[in-house]
């Protein structure tokens, strides 16, 4: 059985947190249409698989990046002000987590604790 893994994250002004392609790139305003989508990143490879796709050598992206875990759950709340913390729980590492927050919100966000 793989370990769950509880990322605790703040995205500081999350209405205007974009990533670096707008076709790859979250599309929202609010916490819960975020951890919807982060979610989705997590638990399906349709993020990924877009992202490899505009690759200049997609074959050669290598695949580990692309997994998935089906039971990722994501929530988000608003933290005050402009700020928004984000609770994600997968079995992915981060290293994968990194790159589809990247893909969403490029470098908007911040880790602020696992377990």
């Amino acid at each position: 059985m793989s370990t769950v893994h509880h990322y605790f994250l703040s995205v500081g002004d999350l209405a205007h947190a974009r990533g670096g392609d707008p076709d790859l790139s979250y599309d929202g305003a609010g916490p819960n249409d975020f951890a919807a989508a982060l979610q989705e990143a997590l638990r399906s490879p349709v993020l990924f698989e877009r992202w490899r796709n505009k690759q200049a050598e997609p074959d050669e992206v290598d695949p580990g990046l692309g997994v998935t875990d089906a039971n990722a759950k994501v929530t988000g709340k608003v933290a005050g002000g402009l700020s928004t913390d984000v609770e994600a729980m997968t079995t992915l590492p981060m290293s994968i987590v990194r790159h589809r927050l990247n893909l969403l919100i490029g470098p908007s966000w911040q880790l602020r604790d696992m377990r």
